[in-house]
């Protein structure tokens, strides 16, 4: 199999606007879990600003939130990663087959982990595959069967993978579950009775890890350009250009009510218009920190972005179940009792100061040279 994008990959090459990204993602996802979205909601906003806290949570059903974008651009950077990874190891004289292995072993600790986070927030054992880090464990290895594919056949099979999910859901009407886009009542629903005997109280579907998965060949797409020879107009373009093509398709098939655009089951259209967001989004990142050298304080962001796995596993485990609690019995409520400061403000105070600490962490890590990697 050959790579036949364009030009031979700079193995030496560092995309910094890949590890701001990436960085950004995780310190985005991080504020989630310290209630930082969720405290600024209590505050009541109104006007502008309860439109802008409203875009940080996901939307109910049928249409677009900026949240929507988040779990994506994670998919998507991680195939990033992936291939960048995978260019220098090749360099190495490292073989596809001779680097399967720690990919398998990769994906089975993604998933692992996925299935016991589902398990800490329940409190119990339960079988539940809804969680990112077992979506990402199947993704991940659909990404890398093709990785060492030309860039038309990746294309083609990310859009296979689109094309497949349309027709499960048009196609596969069983009872109970015949209403392709009706949340609880569609293909992906019957696919969880299935899977966990159960189907998830928000909509959400393990099904999803079909169209996610273009998100990470995306990725691998996006890196494999990225570190290319090409000039940096070129690749700012065929960014742009992707992008633009992907949100001009996905809203001209919810437009025409062909195929809504609904993040919780992932549906074509919303998989080509998130994709679409983050291309544009790594396009004016990469434009400012790799061409515009604008990098003096994109070490904020990389901190996080180079533990992304270790911090994810920390605050959806140990910082929801302890730090959250303890920091705002030292911070917020200690400002409420001795300064009379507002519950709800107090608890704002309280939810940045957990996302700084747990940044904090990143950054001592960093520092050490401490990199914790599945």
């Amino acid at each position: 199999m050959t790579n036949t994008l364009t030009d031979t990959p700079q193995s030496n090459y560092r995309v910094i606007s890949l590890d701001v990204l990436r960085g950004i993602i995780m310190i985005l996802l991080c504020a989630e879990s310290c209630r930082v979205y969720e405290s600024l909601n209590h505050l009541e906003p109104s006007g502008l600003g309860a439109g802008l806290v409203n875009q940080f949570f996901h939307h109910p059903w049928h249409g677009l939130h900026f949240w929507d974008l988040v779990q994506p651009a994670f998919m998507f950077m991680a195939g990033s990663a992936m291939y960048i990874s995978y260019s220098r190891k090749l360099a190495k004289g490292v073989t596809w087959s001779g680097n399967f292995r720690h990919i398998l072993i990769r994906c089975l600790r993604l998933f692992i982990c996925g299935v016991g986070l589902h398990c800490i927030y329940a409190g119990k054992p339960v079988w539940e595959l809804w969680n990112v880090l077992t979506q990402l464990a199947f993704t991940t290895l659909i990404a890398y069967l093709t990785i060492n594919r030309s860039f038309g056949f990746q294309i083609a099979c990310s859009i296979g993978l689109l094309i497949l999910t349309e027709l499960l859901y048009r196609m596969v009407l069983m009872p109970g579950f015949s209403q392709p886009f009706v949340e609880g009542h569609n293909f992906g629903s019957y696919m969880d009775t299935i899977l966990m005997g159960k189907i998830n109280s928000d909509g959400w579907v393990a099904i999803n890890i079909i169209p996610t998965a273009a998100h990470t060949i995306w990725g691998v797409l996006a890196g494999k350009l990225l570190v290319t020879e090409r000039s940096a107009v070129y690749k700012v373009k065929a960014l742009l250009f992707a992008g633009l093509a992907a949100l001009v398709l996905s809203h001209g098939l919810d437009l025409l009510n062909i195929t809504p655009i609904i993040k919780r089951i992932s549906t074509s259209s919303f998989a080509l218009a998130s994709g679409g967001w983050v291309l544009l989004l790594l396009a004016a990142v990469y434009w400012l920190v790799d061409i515009k050298k604008n990098t003096r304080y994109a070490w904020i962001a990389t901190v996080m972005g180079m533990n992304a796995i270790f911090i994810y596993l920390f605050f959806e485990t140990v910082g929801m179940q302890w730090v959250n609690g303890a920091v705002d019995i030292f911070s917020g409520q200690l400002l409420h009792l001795f300064f009379g400061i507002s519950v709800p403000v107090a608890a704002v105070f309280s939810a940045f100061t957990t996302l700084i600490l747990e940044w904090a962490l990143c950054y001592w890590l960093y520092k050490r040279g401490i990199f914790f990697k599945l």
